[in-house]
């Protein structure tokens, strides 16, 4: 092999290898094969990679070992892309871009990338050593918070366990080498777990309520036998609503199985709330999604504008949103 091309190689191998592996997970999650099993694997293997590394950094470079490093450093790097990836899926279908919580997805598709090309994260992490601290933090977070719905756990629940475990994994970070002992690294990831948590509840609004998402949404005339009736193609006259009666806003959620999750219907007017209308929980396991809906007959002239119906968890986490126009 030439200079050239073994220098390539050398750049540009690993970034290579890495997406390749991602996208071949990525696969694995579109398959619907043990997603639990998957997530906790990549995650307890990537923070046991994490604790090991914090603990025998200094050691290591003291005896010259620079290669055993580089190469946990890589497996470090190649895990986060995985992770990442992996549940990137979940937290596309769950958000809704014209809302927050699609910035929370272009974190996780900007971690996956930073973490795919390699030239781009040693540049990173050599000026900011803290990034991988971050990205740690932010992996478990991302992660957990797709696996305990999985297993039935609320999503609000969920959020909130994901902050605070992901900041008690960075406990080994606290250790700064070994220069500050275990009980006083523990008590600093318990302080950051308790702002973790705080942060989150202020912010959940931020966050898709992964894996839950909207399987489908249509305003209709109205809803008979869980099925819309005269669906529409996305407006409809004034007129016709009046001689309706009313209007029907049908959606179906997909949940894992075992969760059970309350719901309301958020309806706006033109960006003005008009309605919350709470909603029977939802049980997961329907592969079509659970089917709801909620039906206004209390709209008052003037009719016209653009509407919004926001499918939202009880506890103010966006799942879906419905839109329909009412012409003049």
């Amino acid at each position: 092999m030439s200079g050239p091309a073994l220098g390539w190689l050398r750049r540009w191998g690993v970034s290579l290898g890495s997406l390749v592996l991602g996208l071949l997970t990525l696969l694995v999650f579109r398959r619907g094969l043990p997603h639990v099993g998957w997530i906790v694997g990549y995650m307890l293997l990537l923070w046991l990679l994490f604790a090991v590394l914090a603990e025998a950094r200094a050691p290591l470079e003291t005896r010259g070992h620079r290669r055993v490093l580089d190469a946990a450093d890589y497996t470090i790097q190649t895990l986060y892309h995985n992770l990442l990836l992996f549940v990137l899926p979940a937290y596309f279908a769950s958000s809704t871009l014209s809302s927050l919580n699609a910035f929370f997805v272009g974190g996780v598709a900007a971690g996956a990338l930073l973490t795919a090309v390699d030239p781009w994260y040693r540049t990173v992490v050599r000026r900011c050593r803290w990034v991988t601290h971050v990205l740690l933090g932010f992996s478990v977070f991302a992660a957990l918070n797709v696996a305990l719905p999985l297993v039935g756990v609320r999503p609000i629940a969920a959020l909130l366990g994901s902050a605070a475990l992901s900041a008690l994994a960075l406990a080994p970070a606290f250790r700064r080498r070994g220069a500050v002992s275990w009980p006083r690294a523990h008590s600093a990831a318990v302080a950051l777990a308790a702002a973790a948590v705080v942060t989150v509840w202020v912010g959940r609004a931020g966050v898709p309520p992964a894996p839950l998402f909207l399987a489908r949404a249509v305003a209709a005339r109205e809803v008979r036998g869980l099925e819309p009736v005269e669906p529409l193609g996305g407006a409809v006259p004034a007129s016709t609503l009046i001689a309706w009666g009313g209007i029907a806003a049908y959606t179906a959620v997909h949940a894992p199985a075992g969760l059970r999750q309350s719901i309301e219907h958020v309806w706006r007017r033109d960006g003005v709330v008009t309605g919350r209308i709470a909603l029977a929980p939802i049980l997961g396991g329907r592969a079509e999604g659970f089917r709801t809906w909620s039906r206004r007959t209390d709209l008052r002239p003037p009719l016209d504008g653009r509407y919004t119906v926001d499918v939202m968890t009880g506890s103010g986490q966006l799942i879906g949103r419905l839109r329909f126009t009412v012409t003049p």
